[in-house]
């Protein structure tokens, strides 16, 4: 994620915009260049503050993406009830820092079916499960009033496009699962379809959402070597995807866990080492695929896996940046910087680059509670000004 991400609304400035659309963005050169000499400038808010026509631009299918956070809301409530909450999903836009909506998605599945509160479970959110893979994001598991399986074909969202489209129908839908991307795929494994199979706890599939896969007529769901054991059903999981694997860890919280590796190459399975389980206190990312990062839910303490000795290292953060990160539930990782939702509704911001590591709250709009967070390209926005 960009630094613009978290940057203060620019001050207003003079006007210096002409009115002329016809204009060249930059005196005496031709558009084609002025975009690239204008794409080498990494904060976005300072174009935005120049002129309307840079500021367009910024949002426009011809210039460069920047990294912008999104995000899964629902609908915040302290009901005694459990209402069920609505689903959002939202755009943080890193030149204004606001919140914008996306687009509607299909209405099938209904968003509104898709369940994360039921009564007969006081204490415990139901989880909806979205992954980004590809410059994408993806809705892919959740549960639906009967507590059956609510998506049987994931709903995706391409930034560029600023459009959704519904993606091929799921082999086995399931729920309660582990979900992950690698290499520009999204898995799903394990979990419970609309009652408990041995044959769907110990499956996987796949989906390749490259562009050249997206446009092959046979786009669809893969049937890949199925797990070694049923102990990956308990709960909705994240299979982390790093250096061409699949990590996954079956539990969350303080219970005795079991991790396996899915070699995304080779096709096969392989237990977690020791050294590796051990640092799975809260939630992890992996950097780029290459670097893998945790959150301890409990000390929010963040921690990077040292691959070449097989340890847990932790990172230094700034004074008081561990209280912001206790409850962590879900994390994300890109350019540099970690992005993490808490179980109090926060989104949080951990600079991994910076010595010792910047931590900030990213403001979230009213009457809403993160889900999970993803970065991805801004979306283009055509007719933004």
């Amino acid at each position: 994620m960009s630094t613009a991400a978290a940057e203060s609304p620019p001050a207003k400035r003079r006007r210096t915009d002409s009115g002329n659309e016809n204009a060249a963005l930059i005196e005496g050169l031709p558009d084609h260049i002025s975009e690239i000499c204008l794409s080498k400038v990494n904060r976005p808010s300072l174009l935005s503050a120049v002129c309307t026509r840079w500021r367009r631009l910024l949002y426009s299918a011809e210039f460069p993406s920047f990294p912008s956070l999104y995000a899964l809301f629902v609908e915040s409530n302290s009901d005694p009830g459990r209402v069920n909450p609505s689903v959002r999903f939202m755009c943080f836009n890193p030149v204004s820092s606001k919140w914008d909506p996306l687009p509607p998605p299909p209405p099938d599945p209904p968003l509104h079916r898709i369940l994360y509160r039921h009564p007969s479970f006081i204490s415990f959110n139901l989880p909806i499960q979205c992954v980004s893979a590809a410059g994408k994001l993806i809705l892919i598991a959740g549960s639906n009033q009967q507590l059956s399986p609510a998506i049987s074909h994931p709903l995706i969202f391409d930034p560029i496009s600023s459009s959704w489209s519904s993606g091929p129908q799921i082999g086995s839908p399931r729920r309660w699962c582990a979900t992950g991307a690698c290499d520009g795929a999204i898995y799903i494994a394990s979990g419970i379809s609309s009652q408990f199979s041995s044959t769907v706890a110990k499956s996987i599939e796949k989906l390749d959402l490259t562009d050249q896969n997206r446009n092959n007529r046979r786009f669809n769901w893969e049937k890949l070597r199925d797990m070694r054991d049923l102990r990956f059903s308990r709960e909705a999981i994240d299979a982390v995807g790093y250096r061409r694997k699949l990590l996954m860890v079956n539990v969350k919280g303080d219970a005795i866990k079991e991790g396996a590796i899915y070699d995304v190459v080779k096709d096969d399975w392989e237990a977690m080492p020791e050294e590796m389980l051990v640092g799975w206190r809260g939630p992890v990312a992996a950097m780029e695929e290459e670097i893998l990062y945790s959150v301890d839910e409990r000390r929010g303490t963040v921690r990077k896996y040292d691959d070449e000795n097989r340890e847990w290292r932790e990172v230094a953060v700034v004074d008081g940046g561990e209280e912001l990160l206790k409850g962590a539930t879900q994390v994300t990782a890109d350019s540099g910087k970690l992005c993490v939702v808490t179980v109090n509704g926060k989104i949080v911001v951990v600079d991994v680059v910076a010595e010792p590591a910047k931590i900030w709250n990213v403001e979230i709009p009213d009457g809403l509670e993160p889900v999970s967070v993803h970065v991805l390209p801004r979306m283009s926005q055509p007719d933004f000004c």
